[in-house]
């Protein structure tokens, strides 16, 4: 009679444990997106980019602005133009317009890299609040519903915004 009450007594604790924490289980969401738009930072570093950007389209207008004067020359003078030296300006005028082509794709990427180093450590904060944020409120899981990974979320998620911005200050 003992053992089977010992062991009724066992199951039950072991059966009740996983629900007990079942329970306890905390599920929180943020948009993480939204919280990247109010952040100063964000503001700093797109102005950094916008003015990279900006000097570097001076740099291409320049050369768009060489080869059309080229161009135009060569245009104007091309029935004077002895073969050699024909050959030589349209040489000059593909060489030219392939470098401006390679400015414009090293242009691209410097500013796609640029945007990457910048925005990389604003994630890292945002990433660190949300961390701690779930860490002093019990949230075993918190999920980015601005990745569109969420099909799903219920009214018992919550929305952990609100307490990320007050840790951060905004």
């Amino acid at each position: 009679m003992k053992l089977l009450l010992k062991a009724i007594l066992v199951t039950t604790l072991l059966a009740a444990g996983p629900m007990a924490t079942a329970q306890n289980v905390k599920f929180g969401h943020i948009n993480s997106s939204q919280l990247l738009r109010i952040m100063p930072e964000r503001e700093a570093a797109q102005r950094q980019l916008e003015r990279e950007a900006r000097s570097l389209g001076e740099e291409l207008e320049k050369l768009q602005v060489e080869y059309n004067n080229k161009l135009q020359n060569y245009i104007e003078a091309q029935d004077t133009l002895t073969n050699v030296v024909r050959q030589l300006r349209e040489r000059e005028l593909r060489e030219l317009q392939n470098r401006i082509q390679e400015f414009q794709a090293g242009a691209q990427e410097d500013l796609q890299m640029r945007e990457m180093e910048l925005i990389q450590p604003i994630f890292e904060k945002i990433e660190k609040a949300i961390s701690e944020v779930a860490r002093e409120r019990g949230y075993i899981y918190v999920f980015d519903i601005d990745a569109n990974a969420i099909l799903y979320f219920s009214d018992d998620s919550e929305d952990i915004l609100p307490y990320v911005r007050e840790k951060m200050g905004l």
